[in-house]
């Protein structure tokens, strides 16, 4: 099954007040659509689709380049949407607006698991306040009970939602399961998430992070014939780091920063040592597994840092390499993922060359 998204950014943004298109905001290094651009392609997507204005059409043209084309919008949010589905051939496809910024993956794949289920399905979460209809005064109280406010993404069997919006014509619709359900009649819903808020108003641009800190740390033996990787890179040396995975003490310590900040555990509980399905496994891979467990609780890892204690081999020429691997690994920008290198002037088991050690500090927000 091949998975297409669009991703609605052709609005203006004018309630934010930010002087620019919302949607390239910079937040912690990065601006929302690279945020969603990261995220989506981690769930799995296979075609990435972003509507644009013809006044910000180029910079995010340069955004998208080797990530995701690029459709000229309309003057609605409807219009700009049905632009975009000529392009799409995926089967399932999924619209998401630009300015949530903080869609997670499991998210993205409950929607996937609906649409391919139900045909069409919309990510609601429960209101906690009061509802009223309001014109020169309040009209109506709606109540609470039983009201739920829509996000996105929306996901659809890609020939219905397409055949839906033929049938919308020239009409502007609050959203795409609106438009889906006129036409069908029958539309599912998944549940949403609290932190996957659309960014409106300039107030929301100002993000309560609620840190949270984890310390992990890690190290293994150097022995030879075995390679020796740190954050996913291959290092040239004679010897190589000794574990049940492939050793990457670096990486490993990073997890259980992350695990640590969480308290969700850590690695050991995880992935066992006398697992054989972790014999020989990438780090970087268990480390997005790591990612989507604390992403379905809600958190969302916004930097690391880490210190590589090794006498040899001298790791300077390589700490570039290893933190943009980290960093994509990590779906951070690579200012946000701090990493050095030390001796240990011929002191101790890292002194005499028999191992290599890495303390990580972890920063989560949820």
């Amino acid at each position: 099954m091949k998975v297409s998204a669009i991703l609605a950014c052709a609005g203006k943004g004018e309630r934010a007040g930010l002087n620019q298109n919302k949607i390239l905001y910079n937040i912690d290094g990065e601006n929302c659509l690279q945020k969603c651009l990261r995220t989506f392609a981690r769930a799995g997507v296979n075609q990435i689709i972003v509507t644009a204005s013809e006044q910000d059409f180029n910079e995010i043209s340069s955004v998208c380049e080797g990530q995701a084309s690029v459709v000229l919008g309309g003057n609605t949010r409807t219009q700009s949407v049905k632009n975009a589905l000529k392009k799409v051939d995926g089967d399932i496809v999924l619209i998401h607006d630009g300015a949530r910024p903080f869609v997670s993956e499991k998210l993205i794949l409950d929607c996937i698991q609906g649409a391919n289920n139900f045909g069409g399905v919309i990510p609601v979460i429960p209101t906690s306040d009061t509802v009223v209809n309001c014109e020169e005064q309040v009209t109506d109280y709606l109540g609470k009970g039983g009201l739920f406010m829509v996000q996105t993404p929306q996901a659809f069997n890609t020939d219905i939602i397409k055949k839906a919006y033929e049938f919308a014509g020239d009409t502007a619709f609050n959203d795409d399961g609106e438009v889906y359900k006129n036409y069908t009649g029958n539309l599912h819903y998944v549940l949403g998430e609290s932190t996957n808020k659309k960014l409106t108003f300039n107030q929301d641009f100002i993000i309560s992070k609620a840190p949270r800190y984890g310390v992990g740390f890690d190290c293994h033996r150097l022995v030879e014939d075995r390679k020796l990787i740190l954050g996913g890179v291959r290092i040239p040396h004679e010897k190589g780091l000794l574990g049940h995975s492939d050793a990457d003490v670096l990486t490993h310590a990073v997890m259980d920063a992350i695990l640590s900040a969480t308290s969700l555990g850590d690695i050991g509980k995880l992935f066992p040592d006398t697992c054989d399905d972790y014999k020989d496994a990438d780090s970087i891979n268990l480390l997005k597994q790591v990612l989507s467990l604390v992403e379905s609780k809600g958190f969302k890892v916004s930097s690391v840092s880490a210190t590589i204690m090794a006498e040899r081999p001298k790791l300077k020429p390589y700490i570039n390499q290893i933190t943009t691997s980290l960093a994509s690994a990590l779906s951070l920008s690579s200012n946000c993922v701090g990493i050095g290198a030390t001796t240990l002037e011929g002191l101790g088991f890292v002194g005499r060359e028999e191992g290599i050690c890495v303390h990580a500090t972890a920063v989560v927000i949820g």
